[in-house]
């Protein structure tokens, strides 16, 4: 019983980015992105919705995206709405077979190092991923240099 619970990692375990490499991080930046993207969608609309109140109530609440903290955060949602979108795209194509290749039949014996080290995909789905972090890197870049710059 003690050795069977001593194998249980628990949370700690699923987030673990080492165990599965680059696929498990693409993993939590989508949920991660999809979470941050949805509470930016329910401030917008609690945002949007001010202007009900009038002309002064909706300067008021702009106000608040024009400081240095509100660029901040539209800058990094540019960043997740750029990679949600782009590995959303990796991950329906990949889905629907495109850029997965053919399974291959296991040969013994089997050789668990190399297959921990680059994970279950193939390197067109690693360069999609990392395609990914690209543009949503130079999505920020730009953001910041549209909300910073003069």
């Amino acid at each position: 019983m003690a050795e069977r619970m001593s194998n249980r990692e628990g949370l700690r375990g699923m987030a673990n980015p080492s165990r599965y490499g680059l696929e498990r991080v693409a993993y939590w930046l989508q949920r991660l992105s999809g979470l941050g993207l949805l509470a930016y969608l329910i401030g917008h609309i609690y945002e949007t919705s001010s202007i009900v109140n009038g002309k002064v109530a909706w300067d008021k609440m702009l106000e608040l995206t024009q400081t240095t903290q509100g660029h901040l955060i539209l800058t990094l949602v540019i960043g997740m709405c750029v990679f949600h979108t782009a590995n959303g795209i990796r991950v329906m194509l990949g889905h629907g077979g495109v850029g997965v290749g053919k399974p291959g039949q296991p040969e013994y014996p089997y050789d668990k190092s190399q297959r921990s080290a680059t994970g279950s995909l193939n390197y067109k789905q690693r360069l999609c991923i990392w395609v990914s972090i690209a543009l949503a890197a130079l999505a920020m870049m730009y953001g910041m240099a549209v909300l910073f710059g003069d």
